[in-house]
């Protein structure tokens, strides 16, 4: 795995910096947009996060960061961003930002700028974390070699995969978050009804993300004919976990066992005996609870499917910024970096 320091940039170059200056790598979500400086292998320094509703354009963001970091002399960015990457034209799904790669190229004066999708940046990261960045979930050991699902709830929901090629990983592209959600039992259908109201299409992501978590919320007191309320993600979770308010903990169960259908339906979809890897910050703001939820009870429920689906071990990502690992490891591909091309 790639070493990550939250150390301020050098302005000097050694002999383990590479020729053309530091790398920009970034990791763009519907709420953070993060970066940092990788100024030779296996070195990702400068970490800085800003608030992505700060700035009024994607080159506006980058600048303030280059700005912040002393305007390091950077040739090569990569930018793993939450949202579909076709083409030239980039409009984010979960935020307001649009633009053209190649303009925002040009304005920044980069040689290079190449964007992934978020998850398939993700993906990349799976073969390098090593045993301190995962925590498994219930049993199951991976086939090496086999398929890998990659899954995260954050401000939406992220689907990735990898398959196995001649001596390198291959990243699938997905929008598997916009799947349409599939009720489990008749509460999760009485959710699935209450969002029709609003959405012609529920998508998973409607339901299994940050926002979700406050859309299964209010359909929950809407079916035992409640008051209507309005909690933030947050406050669903301390309430629920911390302080015993039944329909909130009742709220992070369904979260919990509705993200073990998405995972399961993208094991069984994937063939992913190489193990689903779970990401995203939701997740993560559960602590050692996700360990107790009813997510492995559903993973491994899956009908006739059940027997392949215990086999399939679980892992909840605990690297602090495992995006950079996997952006890294594309633009050291796409820059032809021997070293990233056999990785895993």
């Amino acid at each position: 795995m790639q070493t990550v320091q939250q150390n301020s940039p050098t302005t000097h170059h050694g002999a383990g910096d590479y020729a053309d200056g530091p790398r920009l790598l970034a990791d763009i979500g519907g709420t953070n947009a993060r970066f940092a400086l990788e100024p030779g292998p296996n070195r990702i320094e400068a970490i800085k996060t800003l608030p992505a509703a700060d700035y009024r354009e994607f080159t506006d963001a980058v600048q303030a960061y280059l700005r912040q970091t002393g305007h390091p002399p950077v040739r090569h960015a990569v930018v793993a961003i939450a949202n579909p990457v076709q083409g030239d034209q980039i409009k984010m799904t979960n935020h307001d930002w649009a633009f053209s790669i190649e303009a925002a190229r040009q304005l920044l004066g980069f040689g290079t700028l190449l964007l992934v999708n978020d998850f398939t940046a993700l993906s990349m990261a799976v073969p390098q974390l090593q045993a301190p960045d995962l925590r498994q979930i219930g049993g199951g050991a991976a086939a090496a070699g086999s398929p890998i699902g990659v899954v995260g709830a954050g401000t939406g929901l992220g689907v990735g995969g990898l398959v196995r090629g001649e001596n390198r990983w291959l990243p699938l592209a997905s929008e598997g978050g916009h799947v349409s959600f599939s009720p489990a039992n008749p509460r999760e259908a009485s959710i699935l009804a209450y969002g029709w109201r609003t959405y012609e299409h529920l998508s998973a992501e409607r339901l299994v993300s940050g926002p979700g978590l406050e859309l299964i919320h209010r359909a929950l007191l809407d079916a035992d004919g409640l008051p209507a309320k309005e909690l933030k993600a947050g406050q669903i979770v301390e309430l629920g976990l911390l302080q015993g308010d039944r329909l909130c903990k009742e709220t992070v169960d369904i979260f919990c066992s509705m993200l073990g259908t998405v995972a399961a339906n993208l094991a069984v979809t994937l063939g992913a005996l190489g193990g689903i890897y779970i990401g995203g910050g939701v997740v993560l703001h559960l602590g050692d609870y996700f360990e107790r939820s009813p997510f492995r009870a559903r993973f491994e429920n899956k009908g006739r499917m059940s027997a392949l689906t215990r086999k399939i071990p679980t892992y909840v990502i605990t690297a602090e910024y495992p995006a950079f690992i996997g952006v890294s490891a594309m633009l050291g591909e796409k820059l032809g970096d021997r070293r990233h091309a056999s990785a895993g």
